[in-house]
């Protein structure tokens, strides 16, 4: 099984390197006032990309930690809530 993930990530590694040199041109982009940028289109995918999916990667990581964080807490409140049972030492 990590043959295959490891051989479909190689292949989609290969897909974007392949589209990405074909696709290997100027764009202007025209921003505020009289600025312009000429970059290449799959630097501007990537740049996008990122732009959209790195906010809600940190609000996703974030929220993982809280939740882990009050798991601990409920575990620790549900340890010290547990007292251990007396242990009998046999009377003779």
């Amino acid at each position: 099984m990590h043959f295959l993930k490891t051989l479909f990530w190689v292949v989609v590694a290969v897909l974007l390197f392949y589209l990405g040199s074909r696709n290997w041109h100027d764009v202007t982009l025209s921003l505020w006032g009289d600025i312009q940028v000429d970059i290449k289109v799959p630097v501007l995918l990537a740049v996008v990309f990122l732009l959209g999916w790195l906010p809600l990667f940190l609000i996703h990581r974030g929220r993982m930690w809280r939740l882990r964080q009050r798991i601990e807490n409920f575990e620790r409140q549900q340890a010290a809530r547990v007292t251990p049972s007396p242990e009998f030492a046999g009377t003779e």
